[in-house]
C-alpha cells in the first residue's frame, strides 16, 4: 500500500505522495481524486527532496499535469517543513515547480500558514468579450502560471452563475487551452471576494491561489485595489496578496494563507478501483 497525505490550502484540497518510486498514472490520480468513491481532492502532487530544498510535480483532479497550483505549492511547502526538509530552525524553503522556483516560508505568527514569494505578473490583463448563447461576457484574461478569466460581478457573489457560465467559459474557443473562470468583487480597495471554476477539476473549488493573484492583478490594473489585498474565498478562508518588493522594485508579490495537514494514510488498491461515470440510456 502507498502512504499518502491529505492537505488543504484555504479550502483547495490535495493528495500528496512523498518521494514515490514512480509517479502515479493519470487513471490513478483521477480515481483517488474522485469524491464520494475515493479520497477526493482538487489535485495531487508529488514531493521530492532537492539539493537546495524540494521539488514538486502537480496534476489536476482529471489526472492531467499542470505547471502551477499556488495553493498546492503552499501545501507542498507546509509538508516539506513538517518532514524537516528545511533544517532545524529554518523557516524558509526553496521549492521547484513546473513554472519555476519559488521561495516559501512559514508565517511569522501562524505556524500552519505558508507565505510564497512570487514574481509579480509581468503582463497586463487583456480585455476579452467571449459570447455565450448570444450574450457578451466582458472580462479580463491573464496567465499566472495557468490561464485565468476574471469577471467583475456587481452583486453578491452567492448569486454569481458559476454552475451555468463556468463550464461554458472554461471551454470557450477564445481560450486555446481552456481557462479557469473567476467571479470577483472589490467591496473595498484592500478587500476582494472571489469564486473560481477550475479547469481540470471541472467544478467550483473552495479557493484558487493563482486565481487570487490574477484577480488582484486585474484590480490593480483597473484602479480598484491596492496591496496588501485580502481575498475572501468560497471556503471561508482568506488569502492575502502582499507587496514583496525588494530594494524598491515592485517585482515580487507574496501569497499567504492557511495550509493545513489533514491526514496521513495508507492507500489501498480499492482507492483506485472506481467505476466510470454512468452512461444513462436515452
Amino acid at each position: 500500500m502507498r502512504t499518502a497525505w491529505k492537505l488543504s490550502g484555504a479550502g483547495n484540497d490535495f493528495v500528496a505522495l512523498v518521494e514515490p518510486e514512480v509517479d502515479p498514472t493519470a487513471s490513478e490520480i483521477a480515481a483517488w481524486c474522485r469524491r464520494g468513491l475515493s479520497l477526493g481532492a482538487d489535485g495531487l502532487f508529488t514531493l521530492r527532496r532537492a539539493p537546495d530544498g524540494a521539488r514538486m510535480a502537480y496534476w489536476n483532479a482529471d489526472g492531467r499535469p499542470a505547471e502551477l497550483c499556488l495553493n498546492g505549492t503552499r501545501c507542498a511547502a507546509r509538508l516539506a517543513f513538517e518532514l524537516g526538509w528545511a533544517g532545524a530552525g529554518d523557516d524558509e524553503l526553496r521549492l521547484e515547480t513546473g513554472a519555476g522556483r519559488v521561495l516559501a516560508r512559514r508565517h511569522p505568527t501562524d505556524r500552519s500558514a505558508i507565505v510564497l514569494d512570487l514574481p509579480a505578473p509581468t503582463e497586463l490583463p487583456q480585455r476579452v468579450a467571449p459570447e455565450i448563447d448570444g450574450v457578451i461576457h466582458e472580462g479580463w484574461f491573464l496567465a499566472v502560471g495557468v490561464p485565468h478569466l476574471v469577471l467583475l460581478w456587481p452583486g453578491a457573489l452567492e448569486r454569481a452563475p458559476l454552475a451555468a457560465l463556468g463550464p461554458a467559459l472554461r471551454a470557450h474557443p477564445r481560450f486555446a487551452t481552456g481557462t479557469n473562470v473567476n467571479f470577483v468583487r472589490f467591496p473595498a480597495r484592500d478587500r476582494m471576494e472571489i469564486r473560481t471554476y477550475e479547469r481540470g477539476v471541472e467544478a467550483e473549488t473552495l479557493a484558487c491561489g493563482s486565481g487570487t493573484l490574477a484577480a488582484a492583478a486585474v484590480g490593480l490594473h483597473l484602479g480598484l485595489a491596492d496591496l496588501p489585498l485580502t481575498a475572501l474565498t468560497a471556503g471561508g478562508f482568506t488569502l492575502t496578496v502582499g507587496d514583496g518588493r525588494r530594494d524598491g522594485h515592485p517585482t515580487r508579490w507574496t501569497l499567504a494563507g492557511d495550509a493545513r495537514l489533514v491526514a496521513r494514510l495508507e492507500l489501498t488498491p480499492e482507492a483506485a478501483a472506481v467505476p466510470p461515470p454512468p452512461s444513462w440510456s436515452a
